[in-house]
């Protein structure tokens, strides 16, 4: 139960709740009592045929009939009340506990979502969660009425014959024992079953996602063959799992069955040797056993919910635990103008042990342009990572405002920052959202104006929809260069100090190209811009450029410098201007 422990604080968040649900639970358990004490004397009553009169006997007959139904219509109501107030708490706790693990998922750094498939995060925070509801729901519910019903009745048995009630409890601690042991089974059944769901559902959302590339290399059979091991492997690891839950039930009849025979059996000899007074007592104690059928059955039920719970509880766990390693380690709120610096920076990939930069320096003042030029894999976007520090860099200093970014405040970072990713992702919504994105409460002239600024409302108004128009899965409605622009539109509608974009014009063509730089030049005038770029022409206008090769500095200089030195970007220029001449 340690996995379990996290959840004591819902529990102490909605207490009166569960304090009131408790509080309902014995009143309706008191009301069920009531029944088998009407039968009892009943039976009495029949049994007095011979001294009372007939009309006495219906009379009273009648009288208890009344009372048996109105107090389990009590009883009917006041469960009804106790599921009202303990189920709907356990969606309240299921609604609070997702939105905690969704609030975690964003915290965590780049590193976490690189180790972990985005099948397995959407396992845990959907069917994981689901297993802990029904612990916090019906697992509890379930648990405090079986409590205190045998609470209540068995105090009410005792007190009638404490002989007659310890023979009729015997088979109890044996059906206690296999509980136990069965428990222990579905605790690790259930692990390797939502570990199994989990790599189902990773493998499932990767096909979805890549659909185009397998119908593209028509490779559809080969990907159902190892859907159909992964779901057979699933089915099996089910199967093994329900077949042990499968006994409880079947376990729980058979033992109250002979808890019935005993009653039964030692009750009438008790009977016979005078032992009890009246045969109203037998039947008080059948209806007794019967009302702890119920009760007693739902232990197997409520032990499978807690130990699959506890399974689940587990694996979110591992996630919350997982500390994230970019903290804001600043307290105050910072107002960032934009100026960077890099001071001998070098930084490695932890989880390839890639070297990215080596001792990389340069400087950009607030509303200069610097574009960055190199080979693929030369550090180029790990740059732009570090200025909006997805990581820590391993050693030197990056700057802000000639503050070390890791004193700056992690949210007013982020806020200064418009980030055009290299691959642009758009989201399952209308064109009009995905702008608004980077500003929430953009009203439509702006979001017209900034999908001008990105050429790319001529497109968006040839949908039938325009700005209306949704989007497919990550965008998949428009071509590689509409998502491109797209993305560009909603970074610029943020308005942001610093503007980041990263490869972003590689899917446009060279008019296209040629019309957002124009846009772009008066667009960040006063804005720190940085462009990581294969082109020339997107880089020649910058104030300053960084040519990188295997992570260092081997050219930097405007445009002009460049072109008179030889190198790398005077190789590329020439390059890229015959390649044009030719088309």
């Amino acid at each position: 139960m340690n996995e379990l422990r996290h959840l004591n604080k819902y529990f102490y968040k909605y207490k009166y709740r569960f304090l009131i649900g408790i509080f309902i639970t014995i009143i309706a358990q008191i009301f069920t009592l009531f029944t088998p004490k009407l039968v009892g004397d009943s039976i009495r009553a029949l049994e007095q045929l011979k001294v009372l009169k007939a009309e006495e006997v219906s009379a009273l007959l009648l009288q208890n009939i009344f009372w048996i139904v109105v107090t389990t219509l009590i009883a009917g109501f006041l469960t009804f009340l106790m599921r009202q107030t303990l189920i709907v708490m356990s969606r309240h706790i299921e609604f609070d506990l997702k939105n905690d693990l969704f609030q975690h998922y964003e915290k965590l750094s780049q590193s976490f979502y690189k180790r972990n498939r985005t099948g397995d995060l959407m396992n845990r925070i959907s069917e994981d969660v689901g297993k802990v509801r029904q612990y916090v729901g019906p697992a509890v519910m379930y648990s405090i009425n079986t409590f205190i019903r045998f609470a209540v009745v068995l105090v009410q048995m005792y007190l009638i014959s404490p002989l007659l009630t310890l023979y009729s409890l015997l088979p109890l601690p044996i059906l206690a024992i296999f509980i136990f042991r069965l428990s222990k089974q579905i605790n690790e059944r259930s692990s390797i079953f939502q570990a199994n769901l989990s790599q189902l559902s990773t493998f499932t959302q990767e096909m979805f996602s890549g659909i185009r590339v397998i119908k593209a290399y028509a490779i559809e059979k080969e990907k159902q063959a190892e859907f159909e091991i992964l779901s057979q492997e699933s089915k099996t690891k089910n199967l093994s799992l329900s077949k042990t839950n499968a006994l409880i039930g079947p376990l729980m009849v058979l033992l109250i069955g002979i808890s019935n025979l005993v009653v039964i059996f030692t009750g009438g000899m008790m009977y016979i040797n005078g032992t009890i007074s009246d045969i109203g007592v037998i039947a008080q104690f059948i209806l007794y056993i019967n009302m702890l059928t119920w009760p007693v059955a739902s232990l197997g039920w409520v032990s499978t919910m807690i130990q699959e719970a506890q399974a689940s509880q587990k694996r979110i766990n591992e996630f919350l635990q997982e500390e994230p390693e970019i903290v804001n380690h600043s307290p105050n709120h910072t107002a960032i103008d934009g100026s960077i610096s890099f001071k001998n920076v070098s930084f490695v990939y932890e989880d390839t042990g890639i070297e990215a930069l080596k001792n990389i320096s340069f400087e950009l003042p607030k509303g200069k342009t610097l574009a960055i030029l190199g080979k693929t894999g030369s550090g180029k976007s790990t740059i732009l990572s570090l200025i909006a520090r997805l990581y820590d860099v391993d050693s030197g200093h990056v700057c802000i405002d000639n503050t070390p970014i890791e004193k700056l405040h992690l949210e007013d970072l982020r806020k200064a920052i418009a980030f055009v990713p290299q691959d642009a992702f758009l989201f399952s919504d209308t064109i009009k959202n995905n702008i608004k994105f980077g500003k929430e409460d953009a009203t439509d002239e702006e979001i017209i104006e900034m999908a001008q600024q990105a050429a790319v409302h001529d497109n968006i108004i040839r949908f039938e929809k325009g700005y209306n128009t949704v989007l497919g899965e990550r965008g998949l409605t428009l071509s590689g260069g509409q998502k491109q622009r797209v993305s560009i539109a909603r970074a610029l509608i943020k308005n942001a100090p610093i503007l980041i974009l990263d490869d972003s014009l590689s899917a446009v063509d060279t008019e296209t190209e040629e019309i957002i730089l124009k846009n772009l030049e008066q667009y960040s005038k006063n804005k720190t811009t940085i462009v990581v770029t294969h082109r020339v022409s997107s880089a020649k206008n910058a104030d300053l450029i960084l040519i990188l090769d295997e992570g260092q500095i081997i050219q930097q200089g405007s445009h002009e410098e460049l072109l008179n030195s030889a190198g790398y970007y005077k190789d590329l220029y020439y390059k890229q201007l015959t390649e044009k001449e030719i088309i």
